[in-house]
């Protein structure tokens, strides 16, 4: 894990940041846990197994989703209490199925795939890129989604995100498990009615990979808070209007008495 600690008074929960597809714990070091440190949370980001600096890169392709709870359920046992839980994409994915056997204060998905799963967003990427969506069934790999910054950049960020941070973030992603990419289509869906935790549902108005209608799914399953944050992409914890994204969170955690 990686953490950023207050400078004065600690609030008594701290928060877990979950990574999503392709990325690790770097993409919350950009902006998020300084920010939330700097209201007080003990903020810490997770590396799941085979991202990042964690162990188990060469047998990547074969994990589960199961596993990735199993790795979120260790990194809440190093915390000094139960955390708030936020995941983003794969992410959120994977706290929904966290919850279905384990306590949270609270949770926020951000950009997370519905309970009902990525079929949606599998059909929409191989109707704007059948061939890259072969190769990756062919190859068993997602890294042709994400082969060049310019893929990259369609998948994940605006059209105006710019060049100088696209060449810092796109060498930091990575390939990610065929068989989690699986699970989340439909091998192994959540199970929402499990979940007793308050939930805040937040998507992306550019997002290129989840419909609108995706994220009105998820706060409809759990009868959850949601909003669609305007002018951010999928990845809009490294947008340049990241911190809209922050002070909704933010607001959401002291409006239910969270921290």
């Amino acid at each position: 894990m990686v953490s950023r600690t207050p400078v004065d008074k600690q609030r008594p929960t701290p928060l877990l940041f979950v990574h999503g597809m392709m990325h690790g714990a770097w993409c919350w070091e950009a902006h998020f846990l300084d920010y939330f440190a700097a209201h007080g949370f003990g903020a810490y980001a997770v590396n799941l197994r085979g991202h990042g600096n964690s162990e188990g890169r060469e047998r990547l392709r074969w994990v589960r989703i199961a596993d990735y709870v199993e790795d979120v359920a260790h990194a809440v046992q190093q915390l000094p209490s139960l955390p708030i839980l936020i995941g983003h994409s794969m992410g959120g994915f994977v706290i929904q199925k966290y919850l279905e056997n384990h306590t949270a204060p609270g949770a926020v998905l951000l950009s997370s795939p519905p309970p009902s799963g990525l079929a949606g967003t599998a059909l929409r990427v191989a109707g704007r890129r059948p061939w890259l969506f072969a190769r990756v069934n062919l190859t068993f790999s997602l890294l042709p989604l994400i082969a060049t910054p310019q893929l990259a950049r369609e998948a994940f960020l605006s059209a105006d995100f710019p060049e100088e941070q696209m060449r810092t973030y796109w060498p930091l992603m990575q390939d990610e498990s065929y068989m989690a990419f699986l699970d989340m289509v439909a091998l192994d869906l959540p199970r929402s009615a499990k979940t007793k935790a308050p939930l805040l549902v937040l998507g992306a108005a550019r997002d290129n990979m989840l419909a609108r209608a995706d994220i009105e799914a998820t706060a409809r399953a759990y009868h959850a808070d949601s909003d669609i944050i305007p002018d951010v992409a999928h990845d809009s914890m490294l947008e340049t209007r990241w911190q809209t994204v922050a002070e909704r969170i933010l607001i959401w955690l002291e409006e239910r008495k969270l921290s």
